[in-house]
């Protein structure tokens, strides 16, 4: 996994984990990777994953079943989506929109852009 600078590594590996829920890789219930496993997947000290799994825990978008390990929870793709459009409507979109205005690029451009992304990374069966 490589990590950028402008985000805290265990906020990374927390949307790792996310990315996987919502693009359906980890189901509703199901076994995650342990910390250790998770850990070596990523390359960091594993301290640095219990410090994801517990910022996911905490919104309750993995549960821990004592002696077994962590589990994506029941309404795991609803919050995670509630709580990423949120950080992304409060922190990227302005940006975003500063860049746009900036650069005098349209919405219209970014539509069609937008509908080239999806259709090339996620087509359809």
């Amino acid at each position: 996994m490589e990590f950028n600078d402008t985000q805290a590594i265990y906020l990374q590996i927390a949307d790792y984990i996310c990315e996987q829920v919502l693009l359906e890789h980890w189901s509703v219930e199901e076994r995650i990777p342990s910390v250790r496993d998770l850990a070596a997947l990523v390359e960091v000290n594993p301290n640095t994953v219990v410090r994801s799994y517990d910022f996911l825990q905490q919104r309750d978008i993995i549960y821990n079943k004592r002696g077994l390990g962590y589990f994506v929870g029941s309404n795991a793709p609803q919050k995670i989506k509630v709580y990423r459009k949120e950080r992304f409507l409060e922190a990227e979109l302005p940006e975003f929109f500063r860049t746009l205005y900036l650069l005098d690029i349209s919405l219209e451009e970014i539509q069609e852009r937008y509908q080239t992304f999806i259709a090339e990374t996620f087509p359809t069966s």
